[in-house]
């Protein structure tokens, strides 16, 4: 039998592009500083910059560790074991005043924010319970909406002295149009345990405010990259030491001889990373700014096929993880009606 050559390919190309179904979310990640000791002036710091990533177009903007409140960089609030000081006492106090409530004025004031500019909003904030002060990030709708909160579960080092510990009630990924979101603050992300816990809850676009801006942070954001199989999107903030008051009000322990207003005290290194480990945007040493990428939801499942590390990867029968996620409280009260029990009538 002749064979006819032809010009004519056997087979029709595929393309094996981006899928037009898989939806494309531009997401920001936000490197500026608190303005320290000044919760209103922050507020409206945030609201600019809310406003000009939304011109930018983007549909999530997440803002580092302790934006609103402030991350106390160099401070020691006066701590030697066995003994803290007047003046340290005095520090807390201010700090604390700084902080906010949540439910509370800032926090509607945040998700009107939100509302107004329509966007999905990552907020790094110092929660204020009482007289017991957490790190926390706020999560909002573009609606407007108050979704929830994260409390960071383990302060790092002297951080323990000034916040409390979160606890399992306070883990959420919230299931959004433009993705499953969560967060994990700063070396809370280095914990395996709570990162199987977050991608068990199918987080896709996980956000990691943080204050670490050391090269090496960026090894921790890559891995959890492709070991979660989601977008990654850590946020920090560049400060220099005018950003914070000037001495006597504020010191840096330690090192204050030796700064200038003009000294960077965190360089900032915001960036974000695909679920393949490429690094879309950052990260970024250079000053404040906003930093952007098209975060192209396709990629999730395509590295997935790869790696679903609580998924085909999972191996359930040897290795499992149980998370207790009711709050942990130090008190209970008993209902008024079982106080009432067995009372005249």
């Amino acid at each position: 039998m002749a064979i006819v050559a032809s010009d004519a390919p056997l087979f029709a190309e595929v393309d094996m592009g981006a899928d037009s179904s898989a939806p494309t979310v531009r997401a920001t990640v936000v490197q500026a500083s608190t303005i320290f000791y000044d919760t209103p002036a922050t507020l409206g710091k945030a609201e600019r910059l809310l406003a000009e990533a939304a011109g930018y177009g983007s549909q999530l903007v997440v803002f580092p560790e302790a934006f609103i409140g402030g991350y106390p960089r160099g401070a020691n609030f006066g701590v030697t074991i066995g003994n803290r000081t007047a003046k340290g006492k005095e520090e807390f106090r201010k700090y604390h005043a700084s902080a906010i409530d949540v439910p509370g004025p800032e926090v509607e004031r945040l998700a009107a924010m939100a509302g107004k500019y329509k966007v999905y909003l990552v907020m790094g904030v110092i929660e204020r319970d009482g007289y017991t002060l957490y790190c926390t990030v706020l999560f909002f709708d573009s609606q407007g909406h108050f979704l929830g909160k994260h409390r960071k579960i383990m302060p790092t080092a002297l951080e323990r002295i000034i916040w409390g510990f979160g606890d399992g009630s306070t883990i959420p990924v919230f299931e959004t149009p433009i993705g499953k979101i969560g967060a994990a603050i700063c070396w809370e992300n280095r914990m395996p345990l709570l990162r199987t816990a977050m991608y068990a809850k199918g987080i896709e676009i996980y956000c990691a405010p943080t204050a670490d801006s050391r090269e090496v942070w960026q090894a921790s954001m890559t891995h959890i990259a492709l070991e979660g199989g989601c977008f990654v999107l850590s946020a920090n903030q560049f400060c220099r030491r005018k950003d914070y008051p000037p001495p006597p009000e504020y010191e840096f322990s330690g090192t204050e001889q030796d700064l200038t207003p003009d000294s960077i005290v965190c360089a900032g290194g915001s960036v974000i990373i695909s679920p393949s480990g490429s690094v879309l945007a950052g990260p970024n040493y250079d000053g404040e700014a906003l930093i952007s990428a098209d975060l192209d939801l396709g990629e999730i499942a395509r590295a997935k096929f790869d790696f679903d590390v609580v998924g085909h990867y999972s191996r359930p029968e040897v290795l499992s993880l149980v998370v207790r996620d009711h709050p942990a409280t130090p008190v209970t009260f008993t209902s008024a009606s079982a106080k009432t029990e067995g009372s005249h009538k």
